[in-house]
């Protein structure tokens, strides 16, 4: 399994029944050093806005999300999901959990 850090829409669960087709399971957990930056991705019907995990500047600075165990597969239905606006990285959680986020690409 891997463990998938989420910090927007991932947290829905309407989201989460559109790409896995069940409800996933999270823990609450947190990201130091990092902030939401606004980001603008075009949709099929216009301009739609998100937010995007950028590294910042004041280690102190956190980002409140949940981390859902998944499988490789589930990651892959992800990677479709997400717009190539964000990359997936691996990151050391405030719990020291290792999980991926999706971030500014």
């Amino acid at each position: 399994m891997e463990q998938l850090f989420s910090y927007g829409t991932l947290r829905s669960k309407q989201i989460q029944m559109q790409i896995f087709n069940k409800v996933l399971t999270g823990t609450p957990d947190q990201l130091l050093g990092y902030k939401l930056k606004s980001l603008q991705i075009e949709e099929e019907f216009g301009m739609a806005d998100y937010v995007v995990v950028v590294a910042s500047e004041i280690p102190a600075d956190i980002i409140h999300g949940v981390v859902f165990n998944v499988s490789d597969s589930d990651l892959a239905k992800v990677d479709l999901f997400e717009s190539n606006a964000y990359k997936r990285v691996q990151v050391k959680l405030k719990s020291g959990t290792t999980a991926w986020i999706y971030m500014e690409s």
